[in-house]
């Protein structure tokens, strides 16, 4: 099994334009709960009109699908990703993910202070075990913690589920994989913005995974 090195991210411009869903970005200015474990948002995905993007397309898509929430990169070298078209400031986010087809060789996980196409963080994992945090500045993406993708045992590989955690607060940002502690860094590049979905290929493309049971709480 080989490293991972840092990839450059080709953007499907059609997938990745996040979707507003505006009575929910209201009801959260000025009425942001500030104690820790307060809910801010959750999504088990059953209501395709829940404000996420629905695209399909030959290179992939992003779109509900059976009560969860599914992402295919059917191009090489690609990251996909969609947004429920909110804006939080400290956020934990906890998803359910599995990988459904494609090869191992992969990346997925959640952003979170997305702002734009060309600034955001990334916490992934990928299906044969390793896991990263890093960003997407101007334009530029960077691994911050490791340098490279590596590997972990308490990632399930292939076609298991894992449980993901994601911590961004202040300049913090955490990575849990089934309920463990795999990556912490920090980092003061962006202080708001949305949170995500992301599912990435290598090489090869037909990386096929769906995501349940998405919670954002206060941290």
């Amino acid at each position: 099994m080989t490293r991972k090195l840092i990839y450059t991210i080709i953007i499907a411009a059609l997938l990745l334009v996040p979707a507003c869903n505006f009575d929910q970005i209201a009801s959260f200015y000025g009425n942001y709960p500030q104690e820790s474990g307060s809910l801010l948002f959750q999504d088990a995905f059953s209501d395709p009109a829940s404000g996420w993007d629905r695209v399909r397309t030959p290179e992939g898509m992003t779109d509900y699908d059976g009560d969860q929430y599914r992402i295919l990169v059917n191009s090489p070298n690609a990251d996909y990703w969609a947004n429920p078209g909110l804006n939080f400031t400290d956020v934990l986010v906890e998803v359910q993910v599995r990988k459904i087809n494609g090869p191992d060789d992969n990346n997925f996980g959640i952003l979170c202070r997305y702002q734009n196409l060309d600034n955001f963080y990334f916490l992934i994992i990928s299906s044969d075990g390793y896991y990263g945090i890093g960003k997407v500045k101007d334009g530029k993406q960077t691994l911050i913690e490791p340098e490279q993708m590596y590997p972990s045992p308490v990632i399930a590989q292939g076609n298991q589920q894992n449980h993901l955690r994601a911590v961004c607060q202040g300049s913090k940002l955490a990575l849990f994989v089934n309920g463990e502690l795999v990556a912490e860094t920090d980092d003061q590049s962006f202080l708001e913005g949305d949170v995500g979905l992301i599912v990435g290929t290598f090489e090869q493309p037909g990386v096929d995974v769906v995501f349940d049971n998405l919670v954002v709480k206060v941290p």
